[in-house]
């Protein structure tokens, strides 16, 4: 049984052995407690238990499990298979197992298979692993170890039955199925949770998140069948101007001269951002699974060298991509998935001498959707009662409802008079309605704040006038609240409830301009 060659296993690994390797990388103290953890598992369990290890991205969970194949092989007469979804996450997960001393061989599509008897350890891609297996060309009959990276992806699972008689360990950082359907309670029979984000960022592991949300209309999007918003939809609403000018100006207050990594939903969104960028004079590069293997080196090797640049791609990068140098995380896309949440922000988390924090920038209501990154995520619960978590997930309504316009920094200092430039729809809607008046007092009331604070910050009619072709945002804003509280929302009418509140807004300053500033002022303007 291998529960028996386990538990011997376990006994003769010491901390001190750990401390002693000479190989692979030094272990932090939480390393060296996972993997205690992770054999004493072992040890207490049967031989074909299937275990779960969740750590967070940037913690060194293929340093953890690299360590564990060395510490396996070496106390055993049996094999070690190493599965991921991606070729490059292969060829990393090879050159680290040889950095701890563990001779592999990658098992792709192009390999040579007649050598495989002088190998004990084998890495592998899932589909290429699942064709050589169906072809009977793997002898897998004395593999005692399987690894599974990346182990949330259900891709793995049709794999399973291949090693019924073998130790399954599964690692990620977010265990959660990308999958509502086959949640991994179903194919795991426990979970232990490594260290926290918050942990690793208080220790000195990774860098810590300032994140940034603006408020972004998402009710046009589609959902499909994988539980996540259709590309079509996302682009659709991704590439049209007013996001692309959103995009510009987000990054211009929060990200300029920072190294960027700009995460889309589709490969036509991120063109669209390419060229937005580039005509207005950024150091930008577009990459996605279309460009060669050539190319892509090319673009990676720039996007490290040059301080303030910026790379927009679609989810290539989400996984197996590590570049401590990026500054900033621009989610210009919005899912539903906690694990695609985890992976885009965590591609900044990497620590550097000088980087203590890095910049996120949502522009999908992410932030509102699953909280903040690193928040205190209940893991174990989330393993044992996945429905339970996605059904408490706030839908985009109910966020959007939640909405309040702020005002960009920049515009804000504009109106530095004013005390308070925000106005309620929803609040005066509901008082409206209980008084009795028309659902059209709500605009006319909205246009006299939108004037008062026009006019507390103009000396004359047309600075107010200036000023208040500034406020499209808010107007625009104000404009989707109302026609919710109203229910009636085509695209014809909003449009023309957007023009014609300018015109009013317009048309009042201009004949009351006079008695709404000696109102303010206690005096008249100056003629």
């Amino acid at each position: 049984m291998l529960f028996l060659h386990i538990t011997i296993f376990f006994m003769g690994i010491s901390t001190l052995e750990l401390e002693e390797r000479k190989t692979g990388k030094d272990l932090y103290s939480y390393q060296k407690g996972a993997i205690n953890k992770i054999f004493k598992a072992f040890e207490e369990s049967p031989e074909d238990y299937h275990l779960l290890y969740q750590l967070p991205t940037g913690g060194g969970k293929t340093v953890i499990f690299s360590e564990i194949v060395r510490q396996y092989l070496k106390h055993h007469n049996k094999k070690v298979l190493v599965m991921t979804h991606r070729i490059e996450l292969c060829k990393q997960t090879s050159k680290m197992l040889t950095e701890f001393g563990v001779v592999n061989k990658v098992v792709d599509s192009k390999a040579d298979l007649s050598d495989q008897k002088e190998y004990s350890c084998f890495v592998a891609m899932v589909e290429t692993l699942n064709n050589r297996l169906n072809d009977d060309k793997l002898d897998i009959s004395d593999i005692g170890l399987v690894i599974i990276d990346e182990a949330h992806y259900n891709s793995f699972t049709k794999l399973f039955k291949f090693f019924s008689k073998s130790f399954i360990l599964g690692v990620t950082a977010t265990p959660l199925s990308s999958s509502i359907e086959l949640p991994m309670t179903d194919n795991y029979d426990e979970l232990i949770v490594g260290e926290s984000i918050e942990s690793l960022i208080e220790n000195g592991f990774l860098s810590r998140a300032q994140m940034y949300s603006y408020n972004v209309g998402l009710t046009s999007l589609v959902v499909g069948a994988n539980g996540d918003y259709t590309v079509k939809s996302s682009e659709d609403l991704y590439t049209a101007d007013d996001m692309l000018s959103k995009l510009i100006q987000a990054y211009e207050e929060r990200s300029k001269g920072k190294k960027t990594l700009i995460f889309n939903n589709g490969i036509n969104t991120s063109l669209y951002v390419y060229e937005t960028f580039r005509r207005a004079g950024y150091k930008i590069a577009h990459l996605d699974n279309t460009n060669t293997k050539k190319e892509r080196a090319m673009i990676l090797k720039w996007f490290k060298n040059t301080p303030d640049a910026i790379l927009t791609s679609v989810s290539i990068l989400t996984t197996g991509f590590d570049e401590p140098t990026v500054e900033s995380i621009i989610l210009n896309r919005a899912t539903k998935s906690l694990t695609l949440y985890y992976q885009m922000i965590g591609r900044g988390s990497r620590v550097l001498k000088d980087k203590k924090t890095f910049t996120v920038i949502d522009l999908g209501n992410n932030f509102h959707r699953f909280g903040p990154w690193g928040d205190n995520l209940d893991w174990q619960r989330i393993f044992k009662s996945p429905n339970y978590y996605l059904d408490t997930l706030l839908s985009d309504e109910e966020l959007e409802s939640n909405f309040r316009y702020e005002m960009p920094d920049e515009l804000r200092a504009e109106f530095s008079n004013s005390k308070e430039v925000y106005f309620d729809i929803q609040k005066t809607y509901v008082d409206c309605i209980r008084s009795g008046k028309s659902s059209k007092a709500v605009l006319e009331q909205s246009i006299e704040q939108h004037a008062k604070i026009c006019i507390e910050n103009s000396e004359d009619v047309y600075d107010a006038i200036a000023l208040a072709k500034k406020l499209g945002d808010d107007i625009d804003f104000r404009i989707g609240r109302y026609t919710k509280c109203i229910s009636k929302s085509t695209f014809n009418f909003v449009e023309w409830l957007k023009g014609d509140y300018r015109k009013k807004l317009n048309a009042y300053l201009r004949l009351n301009f006079d008695d709404v500033f000696e109102a303010i002022h206690g005096y008249p303007p100056e003629d």
